[in-house]
């Protein structure tokens, strides 16, 4: 009877350490107090991994109560930083990611976005929720929310590469390729030129040979000219040496 009574005793000891857990988010991020209202802060959907899309996702509550309204003037603002690209953030808008009675849970809002790199992340809140200041910063891990994971980690069969890695090797190729193409284009230029050169030489042989043919016709013309005077010039001038019959004087014309 001992026996029984202390086993139900331990198991109402274990109950009732369950019973807080039980009380916990089901995504584990921590529970955050700023002035009268409690913020959870992390990712939206955990784990997460990169190239997927994802959420700056807080949940805001006012004691036990859901911030279904801001406010007046109310809203929230999310600068997101990654410990991959230092100095680097994007800023956005937080907005409601439910509608009462609808769908989705009270309080929960959402900024969404598509982590592209593994590792830590920050997010820093700024904004006023129901008169409430808030200006915080939250980060992976160390503030009770996972930080994003490498997708190879869970790939199979096949590791494909994350659209950032895509990026990193398009950087590092699209150098090399433009200096391809220009060396490509240099050479189809040079050979266009060579072969305007080529023409153009052609065409000045074509020239220069046709400029000979007439120079050499002209030339053959001009010694068939010389050649059918020659014999005319050397019988008038025979004819002038020995004197013609009519430019002899007669005896009568002596007399």
């Amino acid at each position: 009877m001992r026996g029984r009574i202390t086993l139900f005793a331990a198991a109402l000891g274990l109950a009732a350490l369950l019973v807080p857990v039980a009380a916990l988010p089901a995504f584990a991020h921590g529970v955050h107090k700023v002035g009268k209202l409690n913020l959870v802060v992390g990712f939206g959907t955990e784990p997460g991994y990169a190239g997927g899309t994802n959420s700056v996702q807080v949940i805001i509550s006012e004691g036990d109560k859901p911030a279904t309204d801001l406010g007046s003037g109310g809203g929230l603002k999310v600068d997101v930083t990654s410990e991959a690209a230092p100095g680097q953030k994007t800023t956005m808008e937080l907005e409601p990611y439910f509608e009462v009675g609808e769908f989705g849970t009270p309080g929960d809002y959402r900024a969404f976005f598509i982590p592209t790199a593994p590792g830590k992340y920050t997010f820093h809140l700024t904004g006023t929720v129901k008169g409430q200041k808030i200006d915080k910063s939250y980060t992976s891990v160390k503030d009770d929310f996972a930080e994003i994971v490498d997708p190879a980690t869970v790939q199979f069969p096949t590791k494909n590469p994350t659209t950032g890695e895509l990026a990193q090797r398009l950087d590092r190729e699209v150098p090399r390729l433009n200096s391809a193409l220009e060396a490509s284009r240099a050479a189809e230029q040079q050979a266009r030129d060579d072969a305007k050169q080529a023409r153009d030489d052609a065409g000045l042989a074509r020239v220069l040979a046709v400029v000979g043919i007439a120079v050499a016709l002209a030339g053959l013309a001009v010694g068939g000219i010389a050649l059918t005077r020659r014999p005319a010039a050397a019988a008038a001038g025979s004819s002038a040496r020995t004197g013609s019959p009519e430019g002899r004087e007669t005896p009568a014309g002596r007399a």
